[in-house]
């Protein structure tokens, strides 16, 4: 039976008894508290998510299995006073190699070749200063290890930087580009007739699967002539340089393969380096917590330029781009021979490479 009240408003009885009852009380009391829980167990199922998606990540992390003894050979590695650079530097000084530490900053590799000679047991480390942001830096230390080097085995284009804000060069080139690709790119130019000289000698640049976020790529801007498409979000500039990288490998390849000389590109995956410092703090912050939860350590990172080195089994293979220590296929963008050859054009223009230069 339904009960009508005088403000015309029809109760069912058993919402009367429930509430006489206390069971609407217990019932709202249940809904309060689920609801307030529920932030709970979203964050345990976030948490429970990034977890699974953590131990894969640990599981598909490639490690160099390689034993290979590097007594007699030389390397070369850039940027090697922190992060990857330094871990790599550590591995293959443990093998033997006499190790050359390329860096900016000597005080800084200076303190690094103590930490690698004591981790490695290894005195064979040489520190030498290089800017890869002043060509004529670049030409100065190939000059001095062509002068005194006998022989180069091992050179690996490791340093790497990200930046915010347009800065040119004093060569009049973009910053990043220049620290990124056309330094190197230079280097392993001025390099190439000693790693010919070496054979069989391998080439490794440490790129970054970034790149693979280009679409397209706008040869009139590659040194950032028209605009400067740089984000906190977006790093433009950053991913073209990675992608060039890869490009130039691609065309490098084929101009040596009868020389016993291979040339391979890496990426290292996401891995907890300093190089974000130049950005943003608020950038770096946000960055921290990604790194936090899914990145590698730096030791993680170098496996796979420390497997592209020394690995037996990849002796002839060049020409490819590797990620945890596999070769993956590249995008479409990055497998174009017509683009690799205009971007090794525009590439050479830019560090005015002279013909005495050209060694491939």
């Amino acid at each position: 039976m339904e009960i009508l009240h005088e403000d015309s408003v029809i109760i069912h009885p058993r919402l009367i008894e429930s509430l006489e009852s206390g069971h609407f009380q217990k019932g709202y009391y249940t809904m309060l508290t689920f609801v307030l829980s529920l932030p709970f167990l979203i964050g345990l199922l976030v948490v429970a998510t990034l977890g699974v998606v953590k131990a894969y990540l640990l599981m598909m992390r490639g490690v160099c299995r390689s034993t290979n003894n590097l007594t007699g050979k030389t390397v070369i590695i850039t940027g090697a006073n922190t992060g990857i650079g330094k871990e790599t530097a550590i591995d293959l000084a443990k093998r033997g190699a006499r190790v050359i530490l390329a860096c900016r900053d000597t005080k800084k590799a200076l303190a690094a070749k103590d930490d690698i000679v004591r981790e490695s047991g290894n005195d064979n480390v040489i520190v030498r200063h290089l800017d890869l942001a002043s060509l004529w830096s670049v030409r100065q230390f190939a000059s001095e290890i062509l002068k005194n080097e006998p022989r180069l085995d091992i050179l690996i284009n490791n340093a790497g930087c990200v930046t915010m804000e347009k800065k040119l060069t004093p060569d009049g080139l973009e910053y990043q580009m220049q620290a990124n690709h056309f330094g190197h790119f230079l280097l392993t130019n001025l390099l190439l007739e000693l790693l010919k000289k070496s054979a069989p000698s391998r080439i490794i640049n440490v790129s970054s699967c970034l790149y693979t976020w280009k679409r397209t790529l706008d040869l009139n801007n590659l040194n950032s002539e028209l605009s400067y498409n740089n984000s906190s979000l977006y790093h433009g500039v950053y991913y073209n340089s990675k992608l060039v990288q890869v490009l130039c490998t691609r065309h490098l390849a084929p101009l040596i393969s009868q020389s016993g000389v291979t040339v391979n590109s890496v990426c290292p995956g996401l891995v907890n380096t300093e190089i974000f410092r130049s950005t943003s703090s608020w950038f770096q912050m946000a960055a921290s917590f990604v790194l936090f939860i899914f990145s590698k350590t730096a030791k993680e990172g170098a496996q796979t330029s420390i497997h592209v080195a020394v690995a037996s089994e990849i002796s002839d293979v060049t020409g490819q781009f590797f990620c945890d220590c596999r070769i993956i296929k590249t995008s479409k963008l990055a497998d174009n021979p017509n683009l690799a050859k205009k971007v090794w054009e525009i590439s050479e223009t830019c560090v005015d490479l002279k013909p005495e230069e050209r060694n491939y």
